[in-house]
């Protein structure tokens, strides 16, 4: 790769009011943020990148202030070689703050979205679609409409299903009743040929990820994601792999590459969910989705944000192939609904198009109204 110089790094934080929570088994989201960075070079190349800010609801402005003001000076006024050194140079930079003021996580996911912008004005500059940049030859990705809550699962879901959609997910994780009968219908509404899956957000112990795996599996879903804590001890997680009912799925709060080589070796999950714009960026998730491959596991990216961490995601899926699909969230977001998100073609997947990069170039104009900083 050519070395690429610098000239500026900058966050744009926006906020989209909802008119109804979008509920999960921890809280509830009131409004959709997101945090996009802009990674421009002296030739006046744009790559754009997106950082993780739905958790905790009030921290997409500080996110954005520590692309602008401490990560992304860095960054400007250098050259740079590939985006991998760089994302290696930035997390090394900053190892001692993150021991000083505890924030790991906010650090990680904005040196992510750095990362993100950066392979994107690579392919931009070689004017290849990023999946094509990144090795891949099929331009084609399957989806599925997630986010489907108790509340207003079958309605949506059928509405999803009106476009194109053939596969979904439901949260679960609120009360046996509940997460029961709203999966019930979910089934009745779709029929036996839609493809389900459940997430229960760290929501249960052991015991109960079993019991509540045989509860769900009447009504077929493919796997059960999140069923315990991320930090929930290996043994654990065994115990419902091995006498709970569906297969396993996560890894969106997976935070190394250390959890992610265990959670591989240890044999309790089918389906490994890495985030890019919550950690790792493509620099880190790339590998390790290959390595999921060869260990005949899926590669399920995991998504929830805007319209750029969506179709990077979507990219680094077709990059990497197997039979893994795309995430996409099914409640109204027009952070994620941007004019340059590929549609459907009605039979649950997307055709990525030969623009170069990811395809994503947002209007900061047509966004001022959401905007916060």
């Amino acid at each position: 790769m050519a070395s690429v110089n610098i000239e500026s790094v900058e966050a744009f934080v926006f906020r989209v009011p909802l008119t109804e929570p979008v509920p999960v088994s921890f809280g509830q989201l009131t409004d959709r943020p997101a945090v996009f960075v802009a990674v421009r070079d002296t030739d006046g190349v744009t790559g754009w990148g997106e950082v993780f800010s739905n958790w905790p609801t009030v921290g997409a402005e500080h996110r954005g202030r520590l692309v602008n003001e401490v990560i992304g000076p860095q960054l400007a006024g250098h050259s740079v070689t590939d985006p991998e050194a760089a994302f290696a140079r930035l997390t090394a930079a900053f190892e001692v703050l993150c021991l000083q003021c505890d924030e790991p996580g906010p650090f990680a996911q904005c040196t992510a979205g750095i990362d993100i912008a950066l392979w994107d004005l690579f392919a931009r500059r070689a004017s290849e679609p990023l999946y094509r940049y990144l090795g891949g030859t099929n331009n084609r990705v399957g989806v599925y409409a997630s986010g489907l809550s108790p509340t207003s699962d079958a309605e949506v879901a059928l509405a999803k299903a009106e476009v194109g959609y053939r596969a979904f997910k439901l949260k679960v994780g609120f009360d046996e009743t509940v997460d029961t009968a709203a999966l019930a219908g979910l089934r009745r509404a779709l029929g036996d040929d839609a493809r389900l899956f459940v997430d229960a957000n760290q929501a249960w112990d052991a015991d109960t990820a079993i019991h509540m795996s045989r509860m769900l599996a009447a009504f077929r879903p493919e796997w059960m994601e999140e069923a315990l804590r991320v930090d929930a001890p290996a043994e654990a997680w065994r115990k419902v792999a091995t006498d709970g009912a569906l297969p396993l799925a996560g890894g969106e709060n997976m935070r190394s590459d250390a959890a992610f080589e265990t959670a591989i070796s240890g044999g309790s999950f089918r389906v490994l969910q890495p985030d890019i714009i919550k950690w790792g960026g493509i620099s880190k998730v790339r590998p390790l989705a290959t390595r999921f491959r060869q260990a005949g596991l899926s590669y399920y990216p995991h998504y929830l944000g805007g319209a750029i961490g969506l179709m990077a995601s979507a990219h680094l899926l077709a990059a990497v192939g197997g039979d893994g699909l795309l995430e996409v969230d099914a409640n109204p977001n027009p952070l994620r609904e941007l004019p340059d998100v590929p549609p459907l073609d009605g039979n649950g997947a997307m055709t990525l198009g030969d623009t170069p990069g990811h395809g994503i170039t947002p209007d900061l104009t047509d966004l001022e109204r959401f905007r916060t900083l």
